[in-house]
């Protein structure tokens, strides 16, 4: 199995909670419409001026999503 990787975009101000719950509807369009192997998104309120939305990718699609999404940063899921 190839290294899954946490694409995360950040939100921030007193929208960032509603904000990153929509970008999340807006990952799964996306993981939809170019058929990716994995379906794993979500977002996360870390306070109430901070929220993040993430979606899981496999090592060999990280670079194609990243190019075109423009994540703000990644970790190793």
């Amino acid at each position: 199995m190839s290294r899954q990787i946490k694409l995360i975009w950040d939100f921030r101000g007193a929208a960032a909670a509603k904000t990153a719950e929509h970008h999340e509807i807006h990952l799964k369009e996306y993981i939809s419409a170019e058929k990716l192997p994995l379906n794993i998104t979500g977002f996360t309120i870390l306070n109430e001026m901070h929220a993040i939305a993430f979606m899981v990718v496999t090592d060999e699609d990280m670079i194609a999503v990243r190019d075109k999404l423009k994540p703000h940063r990644g970790e190793v899921f």
